[in-house]
């Protein structure tokens, strides 16, 4: 009997990891797959998107040459390279410090501060869009990549703040209290010891700060209008509605979009489970 009982275990554990494996094999080839058909395709020889292959025959550069010189793909590159590198940088200076002020020192209004934080985090950014455009319209700020730096900044705000305020507030208040007794200042406290420490969160909150506008549509179609000032996303659509751009040169842009963002998750990548972890305490 008990052999019998093993053996339908043993074998109700092999099909459930059969089973894992099969789904696992299905959905890696519904996402690698068009990948790879991109990839093909923007080294294909051809014009058209019924004759291109994963494995092109006779591969060329021509599409990415042709990129370059028959589009301002190089200026959409730079705008929007531009606008992800300073959304980055301010994202995360501002949302750790702000993080480090609700994680480490008690001060009248604080929770209704974090409590106004979370409900901004439940509206769906879209909901502002006509607003944001009345703004940039009456600041004179229409067809700036600063505005869309403010916006995007702006949004990353509630979500990022609580994430890395849960980081910090897993590490224990004694490494604050000792410094503080050593004669540190609270700037010192904050550069030498949580942000060291805090190095994974803000991977993290970098990494989804950058991506944010790298390939958005809706805010830089609403703000941005002239061709030199247009971002990937909205340069990109503008492209493949023009019948003049052959479908092979969009999936040389198309490439080319990745290549930023994989270097980031190459760099970060044994950051970025630690940090979604230890960012998720609820806190105090």
């Amino acid at each position: 009997m008990n052999k019998k009982y093993n053996a339908l275990a043993i074998t109700k554990k092999v099909l459930g990891q059969g089973l894992i494996y099969i789904q696992l094999i299905i959905v890696a080839i519904i996402v690698i797959y068009p990948v790879l058909w991109v990839i093909g395709t923007a080294f294909n020889p051809v014009n058209s998107i019924s004759r291109a292959s994963i494995i092109p025959e006779g591969a060329t550069l021509d599409n990415f040459r042709r990129l370059f010189d028959e589009t301002r793909y190089a200026s959409w590159y730079r705008n929007t390279l531009y606008v992800a590198s300073l959304t980055m940088f301010f994202a995360v200076v501002l949302n750790t410090l702000t993080a480090f002020v609700f994680a480490r020192f008690k001060f009248r209004g604080r929770k209704s501060g974090l409590l106004a934080v979370m409900i901004l985090q439940a509206f769906p950014s879209f909901m502002g869009l006509i607003a944001l455009y009345m703004i940039a319209l009456n600041f004179g700020m229409l067809n700036n990549h600063n505005m869309l730096v403010i916006i995007y900044v702006g949004g990353s705000i509630p979500g990022s703040i609580w994430l890395v305020r849960g980081n910090m507030l897993n590490l224990p208040k004694s490494l604050d209290e000792a410094a503080y007794i050593d004669g540190a200042s609270k700037l010192q406290v904050f550069t030498k010891i949580i942000l060291p420490l805090s190095v994974p969160i803000i991977s993290f909150i970098a990494l989804t700060a950058f991506m944010a506008p790298w390939m958005d549509f809706i805010l830089p179609r609403f703000l941005i209008s002239r061709s030199e000032y247009l971002t990937l996303g909205v340069g990109l659509f503008d492209m493949i509605n023009d019948h003049r751009v052959q479908f092979t040169t969009f999936s040389a842009g198309a490439l080319l979009i990745a290549v930023p963002i994989t270097l980031l998750f190459v760099v970060s990548q044994k950051f970025l489970i630690s940090g979604i972890a230890s960012g998720a305490n609820k806190g105090e």
